[in-house]
């Protein structure tokens, strides 16, 4: 089977896309089967799980990284990855779940 080059304008449209969605409309939360766990004495605030975050979770004010946002966090790990400083792990949602509902019960 042979292709022929096609100048870009004749090449049929493919999708289209008039208002792109966002994770601040959608919640993603629920996707999640990782969740990304800050460890407070590693973190520098240095803000690069910030910058990486494709989902905007990370809630920052004042150059301050605060807890991730679990409603629209799908638990990508990209933070995770690029933390300089090893300050975020990846841990199982249900292991954390787990947990909260053990202390809950006492």
């Amino acid at each position: 089977m042979s292709y022929e080059l096609k100048p870009w304008h004749e090449i049929p449209v493919g999708s289209i896309v008039p208002e792109a969605g966002s994770s601040k409309v959608n919640k993603t939360g629920s996707w999640r089967m990782l969740r990304p766990v800050l460890n407070y004495d590693k973190c520098t605030h240095c803000l690069i799980c910030w910058i990486f975050c494709p989902d905007d979770s990370i809630p920052v004010t004042s150059k301050e990284r605060f807890e991730t946002d679990f409603e629209y966090c799908k638990g990508c790990g990209i933070c995770a990855v690029e933390c300089p400083y090893n300050a975020l792990e990846m841990v199982p949602e249900m292991e954390v779940k787990l947990k909260e509902l053990e202390e809950q019960l006492g």
